[in-house]
């Protein structure tokens, strides 16, 4: 498979409004390039990042949340991983679908794609279930 090189686009092409650390977001899409072209977009103060047409990952802070489904979820917590958590007036919200990217991986491009690839499946179906719904094919 030829990959193609890293093509990021920044969806709102306001960089400066991003929460992200633009070192950091260079850093993660480094670790990505495998995938093929990365797009980017803001997302609740954070930066969503897509491949092939979905979104397969963000990044809030200095944390990478990964797509995650029933599937993925138990690799992801055996591998380190938490979920995705917020506070709000009536206690924590967890969100299963998004798991930290496992601290290993944000040194290591091949493990950083390991889990990349493993996100895309849920991120792809996620995606043409909404694309479905609002009636393309």
């Amino acid at each position: 498979m030829l990959l193609t090189p890293v093509d990021v686009v920044n969806q709102s092409n306001s960089p400066k409004l991003m929460a992200t650390d633009p070192g950091f977001l260079d850093h993660v899409i480094g670790l990505f390039s495998d995938i093929g072209p990365i797009k980017t977009g803001r997302m609740f103060g954070g930066t969503s990042l897509y491949a092939e047409g979905a979104m397969f990952a963000v990044i809030f802070g200095d944390v990478v949340y990964m797509k995650s489904d029933d599937s993925l979820k138990t690799r992801y917590l055996t591998a380190g991983s938490s979920p995705f958590s917020y506070g709000t007036k009536t206690g924590t919200r967890i969100i299963p679908g998004l798991m930290s990217l496992p601290e290993d991986a944000l040194e290591d491009p091949i493990e950083a794609i390991f889990w990349a690839r493993l996100s895309l499946v849920p991120a792809q179906i996620a995606a043409l279930k909404r694309s479905e719904s609002k009636g393309n094919p």
